[in-house]
Formats: C-alpha cells, structure tokens, sequence
C-alpha cells in the first residue's frame, strides 16, 4: 500500500484489539490486491432512540489507480462482527474491480442442440437424439417451449442435460 491506512474510531473507546484487527484486515486485503493504494477506516457507534444496546457502524472507503472505492454502513450489534463483514464487502468490491480492470466476462456455454427422436404425448415424455448421436429423455415439465403438447418429432431443440436416477435426461428444452 502507497499510503498508511488511517483509522478513525468515532464514539468507540479507543480499542488496541480492535486497531490490531482492522490493521490485520488491512493488510490482509493489500495482499489480495497490488493496486490498493490507501485504506481509511472509520468505525462509530450509532445512536438510535428505538434500539436498545449499541450498534457499530464501519466504513471503508478504498482508494486504487484512478477510483475510489466505498463499502458504506455495514452495521452490526457486534463490533468485531460489523469489521468482519465490512472487510469481506471490500474483498468484493476489489475482485470486482480487478474483474473489470481485466476485462473479464462471464460467458456462458450455449446449450447443446438435439433433435425430438421420439415423442410419447400420452405418458407425458419423450427422447432427444444429440448431435453425437446419443439418446437423452425428456418429460413434459421439461419442456419450457413450446408446450409440451405443440413440440413434435424432428423438432431442433437446445437442452441441458444432467444425469437423473435412470441415467441422463435433457431439462429446460427449448425448440429452435
């Protein structure tokens, strides 16, 4: 970190346990990112007229090349509890941004394509040959479109498959 991490303890009676935890957190989370370049933390008590007992507030505000960023209010009866789960906010926040930073995406696999092979109206099922020429069943709750009553053999289809009591069976089939 470029810049010593500051704490702020407002209404908190000074804590060296509680320094030595956030100071742990901090430095915890300045291993987990090499471009964190300066931490501030403020830690209050809050007062509220309908709550009985205490309620710790936590802010951290997280300053990496060109944005800053803020997990703000993470509240909690428990002081080190409130810590805890602001820190675990800012990890998020940080891997986000990395993400980002990276130009990561989140891509997902396209659904494999089958053909209705043999359709059972009656019973309610049916089976779905796949491009490699295997055979998966299929039942009616399935089949989320068409309606299971208007799909029919030939039909091109997308599917997920899974492996069922009796071996593998196609859920969410789709017609193309």
């Amino acid at each position: 970190m470029k810049i010593n991490p500051q704490i702020t303890l407002k209404n908190v009676p000074h804590s060296s346990a509680v320094e030595a935890k956030i100071r742990e957190k901090i430095v915890k989370l300045d291993q987990f990112s090499s471009r964190l370049m300066g931490c501030r933390v403020t830690v209050e008590e809050c007062q509220r007229k309908q709550h009985q007992g205490k309620i710790f507030s936590v802010h951290i505000d997280m300053t990496v090349p060109g944005k800053e960023l803020v997990v703000n209010r993470v509240e909690n009866e428990d002081l080190y509890v409130a810590v805890r789960d602001a820190f675990d906010a800012a990890k998020r926040q940080l891997e986000e941004h990395s993400r980002k930073r990276r130009g990561d995406v989140k891509s997902h696999t396209e659904a494999p394509l089958g053909k209705v092979a043999k359709i059972f109206p009656f019973d309610g099922y049916g089976f779905i040959t796949t491009s490699d020429g295997r055979e998966i069943y299929f039942h009616r709750n399935s089949v989320i479109d068409p309606s299971f009553d208007r799909l029919e053999e030939g039909a091109e289809v997308a599917f997920l498959e899974e492996q069922g009591k009796e071996g593998p069976q196609a859920v969410r089939v789709a017609a193309r």
